[in-house]
C-alpha cells in the first residue's frame, strides 16, 4: 500500500513539475548544418567582426576570446541553475548556460562569410562525481535571429560611416551591407 502511494505521489510530482521536454531529434547532414549556421554579407571583414562582437554582447554573452586575424570569436552566457526536480531529489546539482563561436572570413568574391555555432551546456555534480553535457543548438530560429541582428548591426555601422565620411560611390558600396543568402529550409 505504501509503495503504491509513493508511486502515485512520484507520478503526480512528475506531472505537476513537468518532465523535461524531449527535444525533437534533428537529423541534418553536415551541409545542411553549414547552411543553417552560415551567411554571407556584402561587408568588409573588420566591419563584420565588429558587428558580430557587438551582437554577442547585446545578446548577453561575455566574449572569452577574439582574434581579428583568424576571424575567430568565442563567447559564453552566465551560468544558471539547471537542477531538475529529479536531480535535486537524488542529491545532485546542475548549472550551465550557452556558448557560441563565430568564424568570420573574407570570401574570394570579396564578401564576408560568418559561421555561428551555438551550444547549450550543462554541468552536473553529486556525491558520486560529475558530468558535462554540451548539445549543439540546431534550431533555425536561433540562427535566423542572430543573423538578423548582425545585419542590423551592419546597417547601423554603414549609416554611421556615411554620416561621418563624405559619401563617395566606392565608400557607399562598401558601407552598405546586404544579406545575400536567404533563410534555409
Amino acid at each position: 500500500m505504501k509503495k503504491n502511494a509513493f508511486l502515485v505521489a512520484t507520478l503526480v510530482a512528475m506531472s505537476v513539475t513537468g518532465t523535461p521536454a524531449v527535444a525533437k531529434k534533428v537529423n541534418l547532414t553536415p551541409m545542411e548544418i553549414q547552411a543553417l549556421q552560415s551567411r554571407e554579407f556584402k561587408a568588409a571583414k573588420d566591419t563584420m567582426f565588429s558587428s558580430v562582437m557587438s551582437v554577442f554582447q547585446d545578446l548577453g554573452y561575455q566574449v572569452s576570446s577574439a582574434d581579428m586575424g583568424s576571424g575567430f570569436i568565442t563567447a559564453q552566457s552566465a551560468n544558471k541553475n539547471k537542477t531538475s526536480f529529479f536531480e535535486a531529489w537524488a542529491g545532485m546539482s546542475s548549472s550551465g548556460g550557452s556558448r557560441v563561436t563565430a568564424f568570420v572570413e573574407t570570401m574570394p568574391s570579396g564578401m564576408s562569410r560568418v559561421r555561428l555555432n551555438f551550444m547549450n551546456t550543462k554541468n552536473s555534480s553529486g556525491r558520486f562525481g560529475g558530468s558535462a553535457n554540451d548539445k549543439p543548438i540546431l534550431d533555425e530560429k536561433t540562427y535566423q535571429v542572430a543573423f538578423e541582428r548582425i545585419e542590423q548591426a551592419l546597417f547601423e555601422r554603414g549609416a554611421l560611416t556615411k554620416a561621418v565620411a563624405a559619401p563617395t560611390p566606392a565608400a557607399a558600396t562598401v558601407a552598405t551591407p546586404t544579406l545575400v543568402s536567404g533563410t534555409t529550409k
